[in-house]
């Protein structure tokens, strides 16, 4: 049976482009409860993140990649989302650790986001109750190989499919106002 390959439609522009973004990118990282305890290790220099061209940023205006950590009650959910729509397009979004994924261990709790998937796009998962340096690293690799071949998409995804990413918001954390001129 022969293999069927996605027919990828992006411009030369576009993969030129891509292939830039993926060697250039600025992380802002959201970290709750346990969730940044391996992250310090991955930019020093046994693990160095830069040598990716990966570096950390202080605000969303600046940054293109999002790194969530740990679990996220509904309180911080709604500052994710804030953050989220600060960023410019095109942004990527990596849920670390297993509380993004399922909860983690407060996956019963009533005020404990169980998927960041239903309320932002993720562009990649990194599994673990924390994931290592070494897995936080691969994921990276991941992530700017996904981008060279256009497959990262999340930020598309949040466009074509704001109504429903709105209805998942509005069903967890009530209205979600939104500082900005994309969705007025």
């Amino acid at each position: 049976m022969d293999k069927i390959e996605k027919i990828d439609e992006r411009g030369v522009w576009e993969k030129i482009a891509d292939q830039l973004r993926s060697r250039s990118m600025w992380m802002l990282h959201y970290c709750t409860g346990c969730g940044a305890v391996e992250l310090p290790p991955s930019t020093t220099s046994r693990f160095d993140m830069e040598r990716l061209g990966m570096g950390p940023m202080a605000t969303p205006r600046q940054a293109d990649l999002f790194l969530i950590t740990g679990y996220l009650s509904t309180k911080t959910l709604r500052r994710v989302i804030y953050t989220y729509e600060k960023m410019a397009d095109p942004k990527y979004v990596i849920g670390f650790g297993s509380c993004t994924i399922n909860g983690g261990i407060y996956y019963d709790s009533y005020s404990t986001i169980n998927r960041l998937d239903q309320y932002l796009p993720v562009d990649l998962y990194i599994a673990g109750c924390m994931p290592r340096p070494e897995a936080i690293l691969n994921a990276f690799t991941k992530l700017m190989d996904m981008i060279r071949k256009g497959e990262a998409d999340g930020w598309k995804r949040y466009k074509e499919n704001y109504e429903w990413y709105k209805q998942n918001q509005l069903r967890s954390l009530g209205e979600v106002v939104v500082y900005d001129e994309f969705h007025e």
